[in-house]
């Protein structure tokens, strides 16, 4: 017997171009969602071309009941602890990497956490209630939505505490064309975060920007 796949009211946070390409995969796989901006009102042009409408960080994470954090990763923090009682109970993917405001060094982004730190752990701590899990964090945005590679499906690695949360966001990343690794806890972006330093590195080098990450097993 074939099952439907949930639809949710998915609320993006964020403005930027990540959170905009996010935004509009979800509305083209028949979810409802909300954008927002700080203000609620940095995205007028963008809601006017998508129809998707912008609301405060707190208003768009009240009305949905799945979160996705794109902001940039040094607020990351501070947002998530801004939207905590709204995200309390809800899945909260959080796709930001830890890049600090410094210039890479020799293609190698700079990081504000440590090796036996993350972003998602920070996150996670700030909105204690949210069902927190990395996902998309290891790819450009040009890739995020039905990536197309000569090798096939690419794999995004996710990792978080709540074992539910990470099904759906897996099932969600399947219908968007990804493969799926779960690296245990949230202490699992540890490993994960540093990834986009990986990505990054041959863009930042040779100018190559079009390549995933794929997990090959026996």
């Amino acid at each position: 017997m074939s099952t439907t796949a949930p639809t949710y009211q998915v609320g993006v946070l964020g403005s930027g171009q990540v959170a905009q390409v996010l935004a509009k995969g979800f509305a083209g796989a028949g979810h409802s969602v909300r954008i927002a901006s700080r203000e609620g009102n940095k995205l007028a042009e963008f809601s006017a071309s998508s129809g998707i409408a912008e609301g405060t960080f707190a208003s768009v994470a009240g009305w949905a009941n799945l979160i996705v954090l794109a902001v940039k990763g040094t607020v990351a923090e501070s947002v998530a602890a801004s939207i905590a009682a709204q995200a309390a109970g809800k899945i909260l993917i959080d796709v930001n990497n830890p890049i600090a405001d410094a210039p890479p060094e020799d293609g190698i982004l700079r990081y504000f956490t440590g090796p036996n730190d993350s972003l998602l752990e920070r996150v996670q701590a700030a909105a204690p209630e949210a069902r927190c899990v990395k996902a998309w964090s290891c790819v450009g945005n040009a890739f995020m939505i039905h990536p197309q590679f000569p090798g096939g499906r690419p794999t995004m690695f996710i990792c978080g505490n709540d074992a539910a949360a990470k099904q759906a966001v897996a099932a969600i990343l399947d219908g968007f064309g990804w493969d799926s690794e779960d690296i245990g806890s949230a202490k699992g972006a540890r490993a994960i975060e540093p990834l986009c330093q990986l990505w990054c590195a041959p863009g930042m080098l040779r100018g190559q920007w079009a390549h995933a990450f794929k997990l090959l097993k026996m």
